[in-house]
């Protein structure tokens, strides 16, 4: 495992297994902030896939509790990294993973979520039929609420089936770099990602097998954050209006 520090004054790596460019099929980049309690699940569902070929690189957005410890446990069960940043969000903590990514492909895989054994199998098939594939996506199954926040509409929610998750992007590497990665925005910064694809005009792919496991019950989750904040005005515009 190689543990990387990203800081304005201080950088400090650990170097356990290096590993060359471009020397796996993926890279799984796992974004987590203070879920030491939810990563371990996410982790052992990448030790248990049946495919191999793949690194994983965690990137630990300003973690104050035993994330780092969570990670150590798996530094001999998997081809990781670990690197730290101060709290940037989302948007820059899955950059700075994909930048630093070694694979053919970059994947994302959220600290709350989980991998049926099959997933990455599944897709690689997919990929080396059809090598042309610059940008797969799609096949999720939901646990908990199936209506998020919508993307154009805070306030309104709208099903998880109208929508693209993050989550089961699969990206070329020259693809992601091309388009400098994600743009930072607080929520939706996956669906823009999604419209600059469609804009490059490369070939993508849907899937529809639901092996990425999408926790929806989380409460610390972009998604049901902008949720409670949008209960939360409600009550107090209610209130106001007694």
């Amino acid at each position: 495992m190689r543990k990387e520090i990203i800081e304005a004054k201080h950088k400090k790596t650990l170097s356990l297994n290096r590993h060359n460019t471009n020397e796996f099929f993926f890279t799984v980049v796992i974004c987590t902030y203070n879920r030491a309690n939810l990563l371990g699940k996410a982790l052992q569902s990448l030790v248990n896939q049946k495919f191999r070929d793949f690194e994983v690189i965690v990137v630990d957005d300003g973690s104050t509790d035993q994330t780092f410890a969570v990670v150590k446990e798996f530094r001999n069960k998997l081809n990781l990294r670990y690197i730290f940043q101060q709290n940037k969000g989302l948007s820059i903590a899955r950059n700075v993973g994909g930048f630093s990514a070694n694979g053919e492909f970059i994947t994302f895989l959220d600290s709350d979520d989980e991998y049926l054994p099959q997933h990455l199998m599944l897709r690689y098939e997919i990929l080396m039929q059809e090598r042309t594939i610059q940008f797969l996506y799609g096949g999720v199954q939901i646990i908990g609420n199936e209506y998020v926040p919508d993307v154009n509409n805070p306030n309104s929610l709208v099903h998880l089936s109208e929508c693209v998750v993050g989550g089961t992007f699969f990206i070329k590497k020259d693809l992601f770099m091309k388009m400098n990665g994600f743009n930072q925005m607080e929520y939706g910064d996956d669906y823009d990602f999604y419209k600059r694809v469609l804009q490059e005009k490369v070939p993508i792919k849907k899937v529809d097998f639901p092996t990425y496991i999408y926790n929806r019950n989380s409460e610390d989750s972009i998604c049901n954050t902008i949720i409670n904040k949008g209960k939360t005005k409600n009550v107090k515009e209610k209130g106001s209006q007694k």
